[in-house]
């Protein structure tokens, strides 16, 4: 008998069949049966239903000889059902990869529930995921399983039938079905929920659920809609039957009016001619089943008496005024907004007028965010050196409890924002200012830029449509001509800066200020950033930080990482810090092993906390080898991404550590220890050299001294290499050395993906040589630039802001 019995009535979904029925059996926890039925669709479903039955034994296809519709066809898969648990899907939607698992995982922790309840998201054509609104109900926290008067809050979620599991047994003994018709989930989830002795949560996204084009049966105009109201008599019909479930008449009374509501006011849903029929028959229903004194919030109570009194008339003309309340105030807001604007630009060019305050400074980092990377190692150093400058930073509000206490927030587009941008004399940021901004003489700019590029840049942004998308160059060029400095982690990246952002600037190779803090942290620093982010003692943090693709709109899932977790073993954790352009996490199955970190407000802060860093082509790994601990690049998309970006040099043939090209390449380098053995200390070892020679963790007081104090020489030398202290991971991993590099251990079997330790390191160049050849020849290696020419050899690509290698 299978754990899962998944349900999937189908009618007329032919293009999106295909993805819901793979999104089943692509579950990586496979105990399971799926049981398609086809409604008599017209269309192709069937074969293709058929198609799967034939390929996979745990599709039943199940051929109903007419329509019946969306209920009764989940009844006949039901009568056929052998699993514990009933998963009821529908056909254009899928589960989310590891969503079964999970949701097994979950009954078993609370003792197989009569219902589970779990979260879904709405994907839209466009590509656009976004989560339900009230997921927090599905929160996990407190005691489980538990009866739904314990948790109330649930009849607030969706009343579908498709976001539970329910134990068949459970089912089968209160001899539930599903009744023909629209709305049919009404009176099944709701004796359901009410009826069950345990229920208990997963906060996980499980299913996508699609959001057509042309929208759903439900949004399509018809008299059908009037099922609502036989739908809310069979639920309070149970009600009836079993008078233990009284106490929930005043809630389902609330939500019967609220859902009656939403049918009338949904445009498009009910034809004129059935308007006044619905209302005649929701005034019914609301004298048949109103509960006196049921608790609800003014504007409800005055939704809930116009259904009442079945005023169609009145309904729609406060509908109406209703609309034009609101676009009336949309229309006086943007005229308030422009009167605001215009009133701070003249604000801004009286001050504008007025002396320059020597002894202020100005920050900001990623168009607003709050305080850190470059300008925020660069503001804690202006009050340790030059205790003098007063400092402000602008933020958006949601991001001003990260800035430090003697620090002035401002918010962007204020009357304090623009006093600061034409007063203080030290402008410092990782992108642009507000593109309105004038450079006063006097004003010092300091562009401290946010990475190392391995991606093109700037004006090498040109050919590159898709990374550009309408980049505007002059204005690029403009923003450039304003700085008076431009940081600098070594000569890679002066030779990027220099040729992609022209201009008078001078260039500061000191360093990245960002990444002081790796060599001042100490031991208990590690031990309590490792604490606060729930990482277990003993356990291998992996900090999995993959970058963004200008050819995806929605984040990719590369990795599934609970199958990586379950492959490597209790000893390993993730931190998973998706890349905040696209505004989602890397997994919806955060918990446990999977740490999301993607709203941290430091990324420094996890990599000092985290033994390993997993990525593709971000950034993050040239300040990550500063701290001199394993990297991981996971290449699997490099021609792709070198096609619509474009990238400085072949990451493959010099890259900082371990290269997989695959998910299965990367466990095999952790399980085989190739992540931090020998060869992988060498590539190491010569990526530091060539990209992190300045970062000793003086940079910020470096370029404080020379830019604000005025000290040009007597700056602190820099520290070479190895005479550097980073701080130490915390995991007592180290380097495995007592067996032949490239096999697994305890075999002689070579690990596929890992490079045979027998081949010279053509890839890793000698310490007096150019990156650009290999040992001992002046062959040029294959996409990697002559160090000895600019880094402009190759056509090159535009960005959509100056600077945007971010992390």
């Amino acid at each position: 008998m299978p754990r899962f019995s998944v349900i999937v009535p189908v009618y007329k979904v032919q293009a999106y069949l295909h993805e819901c029925l793979e999104s089943v059996l692509g579950q990586s926890f496979p105990d399971l049966e799926l049981i398609a039925v086809d409604d008599c669709s017209p269309d192709a479903c069937g074969a293709i239903i058929d198609e799967f039955a034939a390929r996979d034994p745990r599709v039943l296809a199940v051929h109903l000889p007419e329509n019946v519709g969306l209920g009764r066809a989940r009844n006949a898969g039901l009568e056929r059902a052998t699993g514990d648990y009933l998963i009821f899907l529908d056909s254009d939607d899928t589960l989310t990869p590891g969503a079964l698992r999970a949701v097994a995982g979950r009954l078993g922790e609370t003792g197989d529930p009569d219902v589970l309840v779990y979260d879904y998201a709405r994907t839209f054509w466009s590509g656009e995921v976004v989560r339900n609104q009230v997921s927090a109900q599905l929160t996990e926290e407190g005691p489980a399983p538990f009866r739904l008067e314990d948790r109330p809050g649930l009849l607030r979620l969706l009343m579908v039938v498709w976001n539970k599991a329910y134990r068949r047994e459970f089912v089968e003994r209160a001899g539930f079905r599903f009744p023909p018709g629209y709305y049919e989930d009404t009176p099944w989830t709701y004796p359901a929920l009410m009826s069950a002795e345990t229920v208990a949560t997963l906060d996980r996204v499980c299913v996508h659920y699609r959001q057509r084009r042309h929208g759903s049966i439900l949004g399509t105009s018809g008299r059908g809609h009037l099922d609502v109201f036989d739908q809310y008599d069979r639920v309070f019909a149970h009600v009836a039957a079993h008078p233990e479930l009284n106490r929930w008449r005043p809630v389902l009374f609330r939500r019967m009016l609220d859902h009656f509501a939403t049918v009338f006011v949904k445009r498009g849903r009910l034809p004129r001619s059935a308007r006044a029929e619905f209302l005649r028959r929701a005034r019914a229903h609301y004298r048949r089943y109103r509960v006196p004194g049921a608790p609800a919030t003014p504007r409800t109570r005055l939704r809930h008496a116009l259904v009442g009194f079945g005023t169609h008339r009145t309904y729609r003309l406060l509908s109406f005024a209703s609309r034009i309340r609101r676009r009336a105030g949309r229309r006086a807001a943007r005229l308030r907004h422009a009167v605001r604007g215009a009133a701070l630009q003249f604000h801004y060019r009286v001050q504008l007028r007025l002396p320059l305050r020597a002894d202020r400074a100005v920050f900001s980092s990623y168009w607003g965010r709050g305080h850190g990377c470059n300008p925020g190692a660069l503001e804690s150093a202006f009050r340790s050196f030059a205790p003098h400058i007063r400092t402000a930073w602008i933020a958006h509000p949601e991001h001003h409890h990260t800035i430090p206490a003697p620090a002035q927030r401002l918010r962007p587009g204020t009357a304090g924002y623009w006093t600061a941008l034409a007063r203080s004399k030290y402008l410092v940021n990782n992108v642009n200012f507000d593109r309105r901004l004038v450079k006063r003489p006097g004003q010092i700019m300091i562009q401290t830029q946010h990475g190392t590029p391995l991606k093109r840049m700037g004006l090498d942004l040109q050919d590159r449509p898709a990374a550009a998308r309408g980049t505007d160059f002059a204005e690029l060029l403009r923003g450039a001509d304003a700085w008076d400095y431009c940081l600098s982690a070594n000569r890679h990246s002066t030779l990027v800066w220099e040729r992609v952002f022209p201009s008078s600037y001078t260039t500061l190779e000191y360093g990245l200020p960002r990444n002081d803090v790796f060599q001042h942290a100490t031991p208990a620093d590690v031990d309590r950033l490792r604490a606060s982010l729930g990482i277990p003692t003993g356990t291998v943090a992996v900090l999995y930080a993959p970058t963004y693709r200008d050819y995806r709109h929605t984040q990719p899932r590369t990795l599934d990482l609970e199958r990586v977790l379950r492959r490597l073993g209790p000893d390993f954790v993730v931190l998973a810090r998706a890349h905040h352009s696209y505004g989602e996490p890397l997994t919806e199955t955060a918990g446990g092993r999977i740490i999301d970190v993607s709203g941290h407000p430091s990324v420094e802060s996890l990599c000092l906390a985290s033994d390993v860093l997993v990525t593709d082509y971000s950034s993050l790994m040239f300040d990550y080898a500063v701290l001199d601990r394993p990297i991981v690049v996971l290449a699997d998309d490099w021609e792709a991404y070198e096609a619509a970006r474009g990238t400085y040099f072949d990451l493959r043939a010099f890259p900082p550590g371990a290269l997989a090209r695959s998910e299965d390449e990367l466990i095999g380098v952790f399980a085989s220890g190739h992540w931090r053995d020998a060869r992988a200390a060498r590539l190491r070892a010569a990526f530091r050299e060539r990209f992190c020679p300045y970062d000793d963790g003086r940079a910020a007081e470096r370029v404080v001294r020379h830019v604000v104090l005025g000290e040009s020489a007597g700056l602190p030398p820099f520290v070479p290499l190895a005479e550097r202290r980073p701080a130490a991971s915390a995991s007592p991993a180290r380097p495995d050395t007592d067996r032949p590099l490239g096999t697994v251990p305890g075999t002689e079997r070579p690990l596929t993906g890992v490079p045979d330790p027998d081949r010279p390191l053509a890839d890793v160049p000698d310490s007096g040589r150019p990156l650009g050849s290999a040992p001992g020849t002046g062959r040029p290696l294959t996409g990697v630039p002559d160090s000895d020419q600019p880094l402009g050899g190759v056509p090159a690509p535009g960005a959509a802001v100056p600077l945007t290698e971010t992390r």
